[in-house]
């Protein structure tokens, strides 16, 4: 059976259950499965290659001692079992012996729930995910595709689907910061970790030669997810990649953490996120910041530590919503910090529709390296293929849509760029003319001719006066009607 039958028969199953109740739930109930039969098929592949290797999962509770067998527990004995004492004992899980590994099993189960009430259907999901071989590469890399499809449920769960940037842009912004091994990525908000599995991808592709290569890679990533699903799939995610320890994940808030708190042991070479916007952080986290940086819209927060925490000559590519670009007050004073601190030399401007169904506001690209102050920005707009009005849920953006950016970007050094019909360039000076408005439209898009004002202000007054007219005499009708 292939993987993506067998993701479909589980889920399936799970809408039979009383207890499961919607895709966030499905989802999170099958993220710690998934997770205990990845990391369990893990565990055999290392018994085998390294001679002194022990699991962090005591015995007793590893997947193959009491899934595998699909003839073993089910009905009230499973459910029993995994209540009273799967849970129990993973969310206490000692790991003074069990060393990173162990942390990263209890960090997940720190705040998962087994949802499903049906221990007989509970044995159907545990023998379809039995069917899934983890250590199969090519089930690994297929399941990987099923995974992110997987996320894309997230879009009916409520607000869940925040977690999920459109993996033609995680790509594009990735290609465009080209990570290698050995440089420290970090991403402070990470969601499901798409940047992360990107960047894993990126650098596999075109520059992991050696082992030392891929040990590099993977001791060099950094990751904080604030919420507990997202951070369970995350991790899963890292896992179905082929990442050992996905420790570097940790489970909590960046913004918590004073400014000040962030030293010279913390900066890193490379940030790419896409911080939540459009909410705000909970009362006090904003303390944590200078008075100037002070609010409590968390992109502006994330964009004020981004800065700080690059090294000099570090780059970073971040998505933050119009409202950053065209802000006053304290996103005046972000802007202002970010051109002296920064040299801002992209902003790839994005139609509305791009993060749809989960968010309708204009989104932006910025591409910025610590260490000298800007001196021009290239403005770039990317436009909604010919034919299609916007991109949906069943015509999302597609990495080939960004083929057109990615020719004109000039390489890594940038050179050769060109104003065309799409790209334009702005001096700083210029921007702090306008008071740091970075909200600067294409020059080369001719407005459409709106007519005289005078004119469309006559019409307007005549047309409200036709609409009196009809109203009054549709009264008049009314009252007459009635006295009959």
């Amino acid at each position: 059976m292939s993987v993506r039958t067998s993701v479909k028969s589980i889920q399936n199953i799970m809408r039979q259950d009383s207890g499961v109740d919607g895709d966030a739930q499905r989802i999170s109930q099958l993220c710690w499965m998934f997770f205990l039969k990845i990391i369990d098929d893990q565990d055999q592949e290392l018994e085998l290659m390294q001679a002194d290797y022990t699991s962090p999962v005591p015995q007793r509770l590893q997947w193959r001692a009491w899934a595998a067998d699909p003839e073993g527990r089910t009905g009230e004995e499973l459910l029993t079992f995994i209540n009273a004492e799967l849970f129990p004992a993973l969310k206490d899980l000692q790991t003074d012996q069990t060393g990173a590994r162990g942390r990263v099993v209890r960090d997940v189960f720190e705040d998962a729930y087994n949802y499903m009430k049906s221990g007989q259907l509970m044995r159907q999901v545990v023998n379809k995910i039995n069917d899934i071989d983890f250590n199969n590469l090519s089930e690994r890399q297929h399941f990987g595709d099923i995974y992110e499809q997987i996320l894309n449920d997230l879009q009916s769960a409520g607000n869940a689907g925040e977690y999920y940037t459109p993996r033609a842009v995680t790509a594009f912004m990735v290609d465009r910061i080209d990570p290698r091994p050995g440089e420290t990525l970090f991403d402070p908000a990470c969601g499901t970790g798409g940047f992360l599995s990107c960047a894993l991808r990126h650098m596999r592709q075109r520059y992991v030669k050696r082992p030392e290569d891929e040990t590099a890679l993977q001791a060099a990533l950094r990751a904080v997810e604030k919420k507990p699903l997202p951070h369970m799939l995350c991790v899963t995610n890292m896992l179905l990649h082929g990442v050992e320890d996905p420790g570097f994940v940790r489970h909590d808030n960046t913004l918590a953490r004073p400014y000040i708190g962030w030293g010279q042991k913390d900066r890193v070479d490379i940030v790419l996120t896409n911080p939540p916007f459009g909410g705000k952080e909970e009362d006090g986290i904003e303390s944590n910041f200078p008075q100037h940086f002070r609010t409590k819209e968390t992109a502006d927060l994330f964009l004020a530590l981004i800065v700080r925490l690059l090294k000099p000559g570090g780059r970073a590519a971040v998505v933050l919503p119009d409202g950053s670009l065209f802000g006053e007050g304290v996103k005046t004073r972000l802007k202002e910090h970010l051109l002296e601190e920064c040299s801002l030399h992209t902003i790839v401007r994005l139609p509305n529709s791009v993060f749809r169904p989960y968010a309708s506001i204009g989104t932006n690209l910025l591409f910025f390296d610590k260490g000298a102050p800007t001196t021009d920005i290239w403005f770039y707009e990317h436009r909604v293929p010919e034919g299609q009005k916007a991109y949906s849920m069943t015509r999302p953006i597609r990495l080939e849509h960004l083929q057109d950016c990615m020719d004109w970007w000039g390489g890594t050094e940038r050179t050769g760029r060109a104003e065309t019909e799409r790209a334009w360039k702005v001096t700083a000076e210029e921007v702090k003319a306008r008071g740091y408005n970075l909200d600067i439209k294409n020059p080369h898009t001719q407005e459409d001719e709106l007519g005289d004002p005078q004119e469309l202000l006559a019409k307007l007054a005549e047309t409200e006066a036709e609409a009196a007219a009809l109203r009054d005499h549709l009264k008049a009708m009314l009252a007459k009607a009635l006295l009959r």
